[in-house]
């Protein structure tokens, strides 16, 4: 008896799923960011200071850190499937959970549960994505995947503060869960099985993934992207107490920041297509001199709101990194991809963190630009390190791994 056989999905079928794929990342990105622009409100409602509520952002990036490379070991004998549908059912509970919580500890708790699934689910998706298209176009792939969490800087977000701000913070979360529901829907439908698709065990992955390339592009995710968070999460107090607009501004000011993210995802993608590992290089160095200037900004709101497109540039490390991952991580890939999003998270705690430190220490909410620039050069340091070992590597043609 034959062995069944998987037909690649046409082009229409492989939009519509990268477009079920990239729905998960809206609907992740918009739980992630929301408290961000609603941080005044969260803490008005529960008689809490801000930066506590920098500790909310900073606990659901701690569970993605912790989940996603655990639910990847523990979900590598199911298909990438049936993977993706239980992660976002956990998201959506995590965050209907998140909207009913009574008290601050109750939420802190939530935001860490909701975290877990969120890595492994961009790990998994981008795999998916990958795997779909020629080796040539996987940058592109992963990019479009990830625009859902572009569009949710875009579009999500300001949604979800407009809508916390006129009724309560809480529907927010509420939101988050319907849009992880319907993503649940979208990818029963339109993934189709792949009987032939090849799983390894948690061991193997395991295994594969104890390589010093692996780690050190993790580490260029966890350190060198903080500075994108160390501005973000105070973009609201910034633009209340620095420079003193109406807090109307804030959804215009997450919709200016989540327009330089939708572009900064699709300009890392372009980039990692046509220079390969370089391309991080560039975006750090680049994003360096604009976290450094962003303080200098604060005070005029044009020039704030050009900062703010500016940083969120920085999103082109996503997909550029992703894609280098796919190229070191031959054996771990699930492992390896779901660990960059656990980094990225790794950094949207310590960006806050560190960001809060310098705050509270009196320099000012405007401090977290050169705390950011900091972040971004330890990060540049890193690449070099990794550079030098990769550089042969980096001009090979690219490597696909036959799980892919």
């Amino acid at each position: 008896m034959r062995a069944p056989t998987h037909t690649p999905p046409s082009r229409f079928s492989t939009f519509l799923i990268v477009f079920a794929l990239a729905m998960g990342g809206f609907g992740i990105g918009t739980g992630e960011f929301a408290i961000m622009g609603l941080m005044p409100n969260v803490a008005a409602d529960l008689g809490i200071s801000e930066p506590q509520v920098g500790h909310l952002i900073s606990t659901y990036a701690l569970g993605v850190v912790v989940g996603a490379p655990l639910l990847a070991i523990l979900g590598a004998q199911l298909f990438r499937r049936q993977l993706l549908i239980l992660l976002m059912i956990f998201y959506a509970l995590g965050n209907v959970a998140s909207a009913l919580a009574s008290n601050y500890q109750t939420l802190l708790f939530f935001r860490f549960v909701s975290g877990l699934p969120h890595g492994a689910y961009f790990g998994v998706a981008a795999l998916v994505a990958a795997s779909l298209v020629s080796p040539d176009h996987r940058a592109k792939a992963v990019s479009q995947v990830m625009m859902g969490l572009s569009l949710a800087l875009l579009i999500g977000n300001p949604l979800a503060t407009v809508l916390g701000q006129s009724m309560d913070w809480r529907y927010a979360f509420g939101f988050v869960g319907a849009i992880s529901l319907l993503t649940v829907v979208l990818v029963a439908l339109l993934l189709p099985k792949d009987p032939s698709e090849q799983r390894h065990s948690a061991l193997s992955e395991l295994r594969a993934f104890n390589k010093p390339d692996i780690w050190l592009a993790l580490a260029i995710g966890s350190i060198g992207f903080a500075g994108m968070f160390a501005v973000f999460s105070y973009l609201a107090p910034t633009l209340l107490q620095v420079t003193q607009v109406d807090e109307s501004w804030i959804p215009v000011a997450l919709v200016v920041f989540g327009l330089g993210g939708f572009v900064g995802n699709l300009l890392g993608g372009w980039l990692f297509d046509r220079l390969q590992f370089r391309a991080v290089g560039v975006v750090l160095i680049f994003s360096a001199v604009i976290l450094s200037v962003f303080p200098s900004t604060t005070s005029y709101l044009p020039a704030l709101l050009t900062a703010c497109f500016l940083t969120a540039l920085m999103v082109a490390l996503g997909p550029a990194l992703q894609t280098h991952l796919m190229d070191v991580a031959a054996g771990a890939q699930t492992l390896a991809a779901a660990s960059h999003h656990a980094a990225f998270n790794l950094a949207n705690a310590l960006g806050p963190w560190l960001g809060g430190l310098a705050i509270t220490a009196g320099f000012g909410w405007q401090s977290t630009g050169y705390v950011g620039a900091a972040t971004a050069l330890a990060g540049l340091c890193i690449f070099l390190i990794a550079w030098r070992r990769s550089a042969p590597e980096s001009r090979a043609e690219p490597q696909t791994d036959a799980a892919v």
